[in-house]
């Protein structure tokens, strides 16, 4: 068997070869500078077209000394949350007809960061969105050097320093959540949290100060993973318990592997145990029952970060962060609670 061709991406010259103009003719219909004839200008496209022919971003950049390209750095990107984000980011920056770069953070670890940083900033540049959910994306901020324009993103209300910041607070969704539960009747709200990932969570402030400031027993935070295996675990944890009337999980995915573990030791959601989310993934709604949870709009949260950004390039001074607050969605898994569960002692 043959060896296949190795691919080779069609440069100008081919395109101006296949057209039967000069190079600079070519350039000029790609670039628009100045006047070509339209019939030159036709078999020009019509090559483009014919070749996939595809502009160097970076090469142009420099030529043009404007830059389009946006470099995106993340601790993951198959996350939901993150994913999400990435797709906000690229859809803005399309809609403005910049191109952006994604680069992994493997971990926190100072050489990983380092590659990573050095590999985002490899080419032409013209800022830099640091996604702050984890540890591995708040050291990636600290690596961008001075005089770069950065946005990072992240949950909160406000960021330290001057560095702009487009935010979802997610203290004011964990307060809302908790106080929604207590309203409901709820003696308390346990709270299954996601990893510190070196940073204090929102969420987990919001419940406490919630608690706090009704008087209510605050539990033991049950610390968790981000994937649904996690919540199940601890669910056939509290399933053996009796205490337990709300819980209030960190992610979607926590809450899902709870519920089904709940569901397979015989307790009920949420004639037993009321139920909540957090981020609103797009199936929760169809899960039996439906999940009550908080609605993130990560899309949104992207197209913020790439707005700030683009306005630090513009030269814009003392940008303001962008802060949104989401919205928790009312479904079936939460419920006021059973009477002969509320005269428990609550640890």
């Amino acid at each position: 068997m043959a060896a296949p061709k190795k691919y080779r991406a069609p440069v100008l010259a081919d395109v101006a070869r296949a057209a039967g103009v000069s190079v600079p003719t070519a350039s000029r219909v790609l670039n628009g500078t100045k006047y070509v004839a339209p019939d030159l200008t036709e078999r020009v496209n019509h090559a483009v077209q014919e070749l996939g022919y595809r502009p160097n971003v970076a090469a142009r950049s420099m030529r043009s000394g404007k830059l389009t390209l946006v470099s995106v750095l993340a601790g993951a990107t198959a996350n939901y949350g993150y994913a999400r984000t990435l797709q906000g980011i690229e859809a803005a920056a399309q809609k403005a007809g910049m191109s952006v770069s994604i680069t992994l953070v493997e971990s926190s670890d100072g050489q990983h960061v380092q590659r990573a940083t050095d590999l985002a900033l490899s080419q032409p540049t013209a800022g830099a969105i640091v996604l702050e959910f984890d540890r591995a994306g708040i050291e990636a901020a600290r690596s961008i050097p001075d005089g770069l324009p950065m946005v990072v993103v992240g949950g909160g209300s406000r960021r330290p320093g001057p560095v702009p910041a487009a935010l979802i607070d997610e203290q004011a969704a964990g307060r809302q959540v908790t106080e929604y539960l207590l309203r409901l009747g709820h003696r308390t709200v346990h709270h299954l949290a996601g990893p510190g990932e070196g940073k204090a969570s929102g969420r987990t402030e919001g419940w406490r100060a919630a608690l706090q400031d009704a008087g209510a027993p605050v539990p033991e935070v049950m610390d968790a993973e981000w994937d649904a295996a996690s919540g199940y675990r601890w669910g056939e944890r509290i399933a053996a318990r009796n205490d337990v009337t709300a819980v209030f999980c960190a992610n979607d995915d926590i809450a899902i592997g709870l519920m089904r573990a709940l569901s397979d030791r015989g307790v009920r959601v949420p004639e037993d145990v009321s139920v909540v989310g957090f981020d609103d993934q797009p199936l929760v709604s169809l899960w039996r029952p439906s999940l009550t949870t908080v609605d993130q709009d990560f899309e949104d949260l992207g197209a913020r970060a790439f707005d700030l950004l683009t306005r630090l390039v513009a030269g814009e001074a003392e940008l303001e962060s962008s802060v949104t607050e989401p919205q928790l969605v009312v479904r079936e898994s939460t419920a006021p609670p059973a009477a002969d569960r509320q005269d428990i002692v609550i640890p």
